[in-house]
């Protein structure tokens, strides 16, 4: 009986071609366009040196810039042009060399005095200038301290948004196209029919389940591939913890796709459950753009029921750290309880409704 029904389902959703479209485009699309092509990576960064003294040490580093993707080298100025080479935009930032630099680099008790002065009218270009300098002259010169970045030393802006991509395409399109898809038998008429038939209803609504399963699977392995080999993500050590963590996470939101149908009377309210109301708590409170850390703590609280905080936790923990499976215990426990969850008040108001 439950064959039947998927088989049916799969049949219904082969001859609808845009919803298959939709489905397997839509993440490729939001993968490569974030992913990919709106990049955080701050490049070609102007840089002026100013230098009393141009010694052999401050020619090394000179060209140890210059060959550097990140920064373009302008030139060496003099100390009373750096304001106006600033202001002029001719420099984003200028690395002011002590007089007595290259005695202080012969002596160990004492520091190289460096400093950088940058154009803060943008925060977040100042803060990455100033973070890669810092990179480039501490592997230059010893005094300083080095700087270790783990995890992501090219500060490749697709670790941040891979894993909140993931988990904002799936938690979406499965919900998304689980709601309306029932919503829509029931617009129809066809829902009624199905349910006086023999079969129970918890047979029905899995078998509508399971071909959207598959896709939402398929969705999974071409985000992987891309992430892989497109993005160049570090997958190797944690596949198959990915996927597992992953799977789980698609089940959830095909039960939030299947409450949100409980609820919902027409396909524009289950659209505007599934993509608008949904959509916000992901991009805010989820991780995927600001650190939940930098929050309030009411919001902080909050992010504790948003499912895609923990699932993208999870993914940067096998993907980025390449932690254990056992390191995700805790979110994979928290899903978990959430699907159980979201699946019986799911069944109990669809069993409601349709008495």
């Amino acid at each position: 009986m439950l064959a039947a029904f998927v088989k049916k389902e799969t049949l219904h959703i082969l001859r609808d071609k845009r919803t298959i479209l939709i489905v397997l485009l839509i993440p490729i699309i939001l993968l490569v366009l974030f992913g990919f092509a709106l990049s955080l990576e701050l490049k070609n960064i102007d840089i002026a040196i100013i230098a009393e003294h141009r010694t052999e040490s401050i020619r090394q580093l000179a060209e140890k810039i210059e060959a550097n993707p990140y920064f373009t080298y302008k030139r060496v100025i003099n100390s009373g042009e750096s304001d106006e080479c600033l202001r002029r935009g001719d420099a984003d930032a200028i690395i002011i060399f002590s007089k007595d630099f290259e005695k202080s680099l012969q002596r160990p008790t004492d520091k190289p005095v460096i400093e950088i002065i940058t154009d803060a009218s943008n925060p977040m270009n100042s803060n990455a200038a100033i973070g890669y300098l810092q990179s480039v002259i501490a592997g230059s010169i010893s005094p300083i301290a080095e700087i270790h970045m783990l995890y992501n030393p090219q500060m490749s802006s697709a670790y941040t948004f891979v894993p909140g991509l993931m988990g904002m395409i799936f938690l979406l399109i499965c919900a998304m196209i689980t709601s309306i898809s029932i919503v829509r038998e029931k617009e129809t008429g066809t829902m009624q029919v199905l349910l006086v038939s023999p079969a129970k209803p918890i047979y029905i609504v899995v078998a509508k389940m399971i071909p959207y399963c598959i896709l939402s699977c398929l969705n999974l392995v071409t985000v992987l591939l891309l992430s892989k080999y497109l993005l160049h993500m570090p997958v190797e050590n944690g596949w198959l913890g990915v996927c597992l963590i992953s799977f789980l996470y698609i089940i959830l939101s095909l039960s939030l796709g299947l409450l949100i149908s409980s609820i919902a009377k027409n396909q524009v309210m289950a659209l505007v459950l599934s993509a608008v109301v949904l959509l916000m708590p992901i991009m805010m409170l989820s991780g995927m753009i600001f650190p939940i850390e930098n929050m309030p703590w009411l919001l902080q609280e909050i992010s504790y029921i948003v499912p895609a905080k923990w699932y993208i936790e999870a993914v940067k923990k096998l993907m980025i750290e390449g932690l254990p499976f056992r390191s995700i215990l805790t979110e994979l426990l928290v899903l978990l309880g959430m699907t159980l969850f979201l699946v019986i008040i799911s069944l109990k108001i669809f069993n409601r409704k349709k008495d």
